[in-house]
């Protein structure tokens, strides 16, 4: 029986009232935000309770630039309930400077933004200029704000030259992320005021383990040096196992809490790192002179001195401060070439450590057995290295290849770290721990569906354990396209923060885990120490009260608000928080976001080197991989230069691409064509664009025969009735002695073929 089809208009009037009962709630509500522009000319209030943001106009962007806070009003919703607003009130200006090029066009000066991201361009009066010439990099202050009819007017503060000069991407990066690169002249006399050697009252209180054999292992390009190992055997309990010494640089005895260097320290949180240039977070007479570990020289450290079992497990532990004298500084390629070969020429040199470390690679090779029964997330990585020239332009780009001694050296330090961690926990003493929780519900149901998909026999569970996301790595390993399946797992997995709530690191399958092995460039480490200390000395560490946070914390703020669930669906109400906790807490969110913050600074000074590298290289071929699909495109990197850019989707051809998000990939209507990540494809260098960062590819060929395997896939009910017609025109064939009838078929016809899979991709392109 089938039911009776309702009028036409009652389906537009139950529609339209489906509609309105969304879109009305919370139309005409008025929030406060930050303002984030887009290189469109549109943008949005990132709101502060961490709420969706609420798009703007570019009409609405006129008065207002980024970074700027108003206070917004929903004044509509589009088709999918996503909320457009307009600005109500500006709350305040940003201070950011900003910094462009200073262009000059029928007589009037301007600077048109390095950050596309402020929609403006900056008029500069005549007198205003600072003498800077056409072409160069300057920095802006904001004199006159925009508004509705005019554009915003400033002055030129610095002048950091052309845009071409070395090290300019790393001039821009810091200012335009807010890194902190200057210390005050406060810090930079108290570290002049430091000793330049360990003096004899430094030594009171501490062990001396000046004639144990720690040595430093780190890159060929390490300049500071904050961490020593030595190893030796020993027997824990009745059976095997060896005694682990990790040394780390005793900063704390130096940086007093609440001094002109602790403050310049906790601004900066961390070190950044740049190609051919590092802004340190202490000066350099400690980070590369009286803390850095180097050899044949006396330095202070705290210890975590450890009995390893034979499993690798942590017996007993202790923490004390001492002084050592480290014996040899190794590089990982040294340790490494010694250890597969104990008699070769880089052996010979080092004799006297041969023992000590194959003791090191005997404790690593346990601690990694226990690693792999505790179900530890392992993935291979392939890491970049950008090899510049002197005047800072790039080389080459080169994969870092992990050995056994960056393997050693990790182990060792995640084993201090682990024992860290639980020092704290057991003295109920407030701290920093480094936690990494589990996916999303969403993130979840996203890889249970692409696992699906793909065909992999396996799944995760509703509460996951690391040890199913090992598990499923290694059973698709030797997939054609484990690649994609590795980087989906990784996609699947939550970015780790500093808090003192600790709620154990879900990647590293540890209880408990925080950071003590850095303190030369990570201020957690910092605080870590001094907690230890303090625990020591049985007495209780105290921040000091903390700056103001900057704008990274503020972003991260919001990040963290977003996942947390409303206030009518909280069973539990939690007891208010004790300032103590509260200033922990923002310790360790301003640690979180000044990281992230490092992070995006040195992503977009490689991003500038890169594009800058690839100009030379416009209308060249490569073979490569891809890397990402989304909806615009696929991201591709190249396999030559390890260089990523993007393939448009107007660039596959004219065929109709749909995004698979469940499969993570992009395929044709028409032909079934499917673009995913790890697919090899051959493209040509078509466009860079500096100021976005952006490099542009164009799809030369699959590098599989994609097409002909894509329309076996979506036809397969087809493939009978197409061999039943082809005997029977074979044996129609056979039979009349007949080749092809014109007319009928277009087999004899002149300038007639037939379609086939290739000349079709060929035709489209």
């Amino acid at each position: 029986m089938r039911l009776p089809i309702p009028p036409p208009g009652h389906l537009r009037k139950e529609r339209y009232c489906i509609k309105n009962s969304v879109t009305t709630s919370g139309l005409l509500e008025e929030f406060e935000g930050t303002v984030s522009g887009h290189r469109d000319g549109h943008g949005f209030v990132q709101r502060d309770d961490g709420a969706p943001d609420i798009y703007l106009p570019p009409n609405e962007m006129r008065a207002v630039l980024h970074r700027d806070r108003v206070k917004a009003r929903v004044v509509r919703f589009d088709r999918k309930g996503r909320p457009e607003g307009r600005v109500v009130e500006i709350l305040e200006r940003s201070s950011q400077p900003i910094i462009g090029r200073l262009l000059q066009e029928s007589g009037v000066w301007l600077v048109a933004p390095e950050d596309k991201r402020y929609g403006q361009d900056v008029l500069i009066p005549k007198g205003a200029t600072a003498r800077a010439t056409t072409g160069q990099v300057v920095v802006v202050e904001l004199t006159e704000p925009p508004s509705l009819y005019g554009q915003p007017v400033g002055r030129i503060k610095e002048v950091l030259g052309e845009v071409d000069d070395p090290g300019m991407e790393i001039e821009i990066a810091v200012r335009k992320y807010g890194v902190p690169h200057e210390f005050s002249e406060a810090c930079l006399g108290l570290a002049r005021g430091l000793p330049d050697k360990v003096r004899a009252q430094d030594k009171k209180g501490r062990v001396d383990l000046t004639d144990v054999a720690l040595v430093t292992i780190d890159g060929e390009d390490a300049r500071d040096f904050d961490d020593a190992v030595y190893c030796e055997s020993a027997k824990v309990g009745r059976g095997k196992g060896w005694r682990l010494l990790v040394a780390i640089a005793d900063v704390s005895h130096y940086v007093e809490t609440g001094s002109a260097i602790d403050i310049d320290a906790y601004d900066r949180a961390t070190s950044v790192y740049f190609p051919r240039r590092v802004i340190p977070m202490l000066p350099e007479k400690l980070s590369n002179g009286l803390c850095s570990l180097n050899p044949d020289v006396e330095r202070l450290c705290m210890v975590c001195d450890m009995l390893i079992t034979s499993t690798g497990e942590v017996h007993a532990y202790q923490f004390y401060p001492a002084v050592m004298h480290s014996h040899a500084r190794f590089t990982y390629t040294e340790v490494a070439a010694i250890l597969a070969n104990t008699r070769g020429p880089e052996a010979a040199k080092r004799k006297d450590r041969i023992e000590d470390l194959m003791n090191l690679h005997d404790v690593y090779g346990a601690l990694l057995k226990a690693r792999h029964v505790r179900g530890a997330v392992d993935f291979e990585t392939t890491e970049t290295q950008i090899v510049c020239d002197d005047s800072g332009r790039i080389e080459k780009i080169v994969p870092r290849v992990r050995n056994d001694a960056h393997r050693l050296i990790e182990e060792a330090m995640l084993a201090a770290n682990v024992c860290s961690a639980d020092f704290i926990l057991q003295s109920k003493h407030p701290g920093l721990f480094r936690v990494h929780e589990g996916p999303t519900p969403e993130k979840k149901d996203i890889l249970r569906n692409y696992l699906k998909t793909t065909g992999v026999g396996m799944t995760i569970t509703d509460d996951p354990k690391p040890s199913e996301f090992q598990a499923i790595a290694d059973a698709t390993k030797d997939r054609p396209d484990a690649q994609q399946i590795h980087a989906m797992l990784l996609r699947s997995m939550q970015q780790a923060i500093y808090t003192p709530m600790n709620s154990g690191h879900f990647g590293l399958a540890f209880e408990a885990y925080t950071h003590f092995t850095s303190p030369i460039r990570r201020y957690r480490d910092l605080l870590v120490h001094r907690v230890i200390k303090a625990i020591l000395l049985q007495r209780r560490y105290q921040l000091p009260v903390l700056p103001t946070p900057g704008e990274a914390h503020a972003k991260l703020a919001r990040r963290l608000a977003s996942r947390v669930r409303e206030p009518s669906q909280k069973l539990d109400l939690k007891p208010k928080a004790t300032p103590d906790q509260q200033a922990w807490e923002a310790a360790g969110l301003h640690c979180s976001a000044n990281e992230r913050r490092a992070d995006e600074a040195s992503r977009d000074v490689e991003a500038w080197l890169k594009c800058k590298y690839m100009r030379e290289h416009l209308g060249e071929e490569y073979g490569g991989v891809v890397t990402a699909a989304t909806g615009f495109g696929l991201f591709v990197t190249l396999d030559a230069m390890y260089v990523e850019g993007l393939v448009h989707i107007t660039e596959l051809g004219g065929e109709y691409f749909r995004f698979d998000e469940a499969r993570q990939e992009l395929r044709g209507e028409r032909t079934g064509i499917r673009y995913a990540i790890g697919t090899r494809v051959r493209v040509q260098v078509s466009r860079v664009d500096l100021d976005g960062r952006k490099i542009d590819f164009r799809l030369v060929r699959d590098g599989e025969d994609l097409t002909q395997r894509s329309i076996k896939e979506k036809e397969p009910g087809k493939s009978s009735m197409q061999n039943f017609k082809a005997a029977v025109k074979k044996a129609f064939t056979k039979v009349s002695g007949k080749t092809g009838q014109p007319g009928k078929s277009g087999a004899g016809k002149p300038g007639i073929k037939k379609n086939t899979g290739p000349k079709n991709r060929r035709s489209r392109k």
